[in-house]
């Protein structure tokens, strides 16, 4: 990894280049999605079914469709103990630390004749997509456990999943193992946009969301973007990224090793160290280089570090927090001696992961707070994926007769500024 001071022309190029990596959608892949999701909107399970059997397996059909009973009792048999072990563990933490973020109706009555709340209701029904990754060999199992606990802690009835089926038409049973463990209702063998069609539009198997969450490549990014309106979305997400800031306590070890954590996931992957000390950094360089020969993904990672990468000297921790604020990333992580003094310097990123024994992973799979997080700067205005993502907010309003006469003239007077003369006069119309 390069070495750049901060600020300087150079540092400033770099991050632009890293600011200007996220995919845009061509007009291409555009047209490409906008017919797919026609498709299935006018022929159902028909299309559904072509787009499966063209992309990824030929022998699915309407029958094979959706996971069945014994296809869950045969996933079961196909999995460790320890699996299960860690499942249940990674699904209670999940759980705990989402339950307290459980939304309540309230009712107040801050003047006397009115009566103000709001009702908090889940929405119906909620779909989730779970890449297939590898022809079903690397299952995203902390997708289905991270998009669907807080959905059916929000209190949603029906909550159904979309996956791409293997060639042969079954799907990962470790995906299956941890969909039963988690409520989902219904597990359906298909991908990419015509998925996220499915849900969005309903066809005769596949029911109609309210909201769809949940990663994808490009085509699903920009199905969910184009059916935003129609149904609810949780975001559009970009490649992934960290920022690590250091001081003079961390280990080089594993700070290069949490930044090739990120960088094997994408070539678009962003990964970024922040340190006011040069010998920190030249050590973390050298740990990358060393480290990158043993990883499995080695083209991947480096591929990522070459044109996303970057480590930057900053002249102090305070310098360093203003950076990180600036692009507000992914991942946090800091690497400092006394990491909860820095929190309230902290405004914009999608979780933070304080001290040398919290690497990202942590977060990924077993912690509790959730992994669908902002990306691409959108820290500054968004937030992880919760259980706020799955329930609506209705508001309730109730006036007596003295409180409506009390305030109808400032109603009124407010109506006729804004040229809204019928709602001045169904205000009136009382007052006689």
């Amino acid at each position: 990894m390069k070495i750049y001071s901060y600020p300087s022309s150079s540092a400033e190029k770099r991050l632009s280049v890293i600011e200007g990596r996220v995919q845009s959608f061509n007009q291409k892949d555009q047209r490409a999605v906008a017919r797919i999701l026609e498709d299935v909107r006018k022929h159902g399970d028909t299309a559904l079914i072509n787009y499966a059997n063209r992309f990824d397996s030929p022998g699915l059909n309407i029958e094979t469709l959706r996971a069945g009973i014994q296809e869950y009792e045969d996933a079961a048999s196909l999995v460790t103990p320890e699996f299960i072990k860690s499942l249940d563990r990674a699904a209670s933490q999940i759980e705990s630390f989402h339950r307290k973020q459980s939304l309540k109706s309230w009712f107040d009555t801050p003047r006397s004749g009115t009566l103000l709340g709001q009702i908090v209701n889940p929405v119906n029904a909620a779909g989730i997509y779970v890449p297939g990754g590898k022809a079903g060999k690397t299952p995203l199992v902390s997708t289905v456990l991270m998009c669907a606990i807080p959905a059916r802690i929000a209190g949603v009835s029906t909550l159904v999943m979309t996956t791409p089926s293997t060639p042969d038409g079954t799907v990962n049973p470790h995906l299956l193992v941890a969909a039963r463990r988690v409520g989902i209702d219904a597990v359906y063998k298909v991908g990419s946009a015509w998925a996220i069609a499915a849900m969005a539009y309903g066809t005769g198997t596949v029911p109609k969301c309210d909201v769809i969450v949940g990663p994808g490549n490009i085509y699903v990014t920009l199905a969910k973007k184009m059916v935003a309106g129609t149904v609810g979305i949780d975001m559009i997400a970009g490649p992934s990224e960290i920022l690590i800031i250091a001081d003079e306590s961390a280990n080089p070890e594993y700070t290069a090793a949490d930044l090739l954590s990120q960088a094997e996931h994408d070539p678009m992957a962003s990964a970024i160290l922040v340190t006011p000390s040069r010998k920190v950094a030249k050590q973390v360089a050298e740990a990358v280089s060393r480290q990158m020969t043993e990883l499995t993904r080695q083209d991947i990672a480096e591929a990522s570090l070459k044109n996303y990468g970057a480590i930057l000297v900053v002249e102090d921790i305070a310098s360093a927090f203003d950076l990180s604020n600036a692009i507000a990333p992914e991942h946090l992580e800091l690497h400092l001696n006394s990491p909860l003094e820095y929190i309230d310097r902290i405004r914009n990123a999608g979780a933070v992961f304080m001290g040398h024994y919290t690497p990202e992973p942590v977060g990924d799979y077993i912690a509790g707070p959730n992994h669908v997080l902002p990306t691409s700067g959108t820290a500054r205005f968004s937030s992880a994926l919760s259980v706020d993502h799955f329930v609506k907010k209705t508001s309730l309003i109730h006036y007596s007769e003295t409180a409506f006469r009390q305030e109808a003239p400032d109603i009124i007077r407010l109506a006729e500024i804004e040229g809204l003369g019928a709602h001045a006069r169904s205000v009136r119309v009382r007052m006689t």
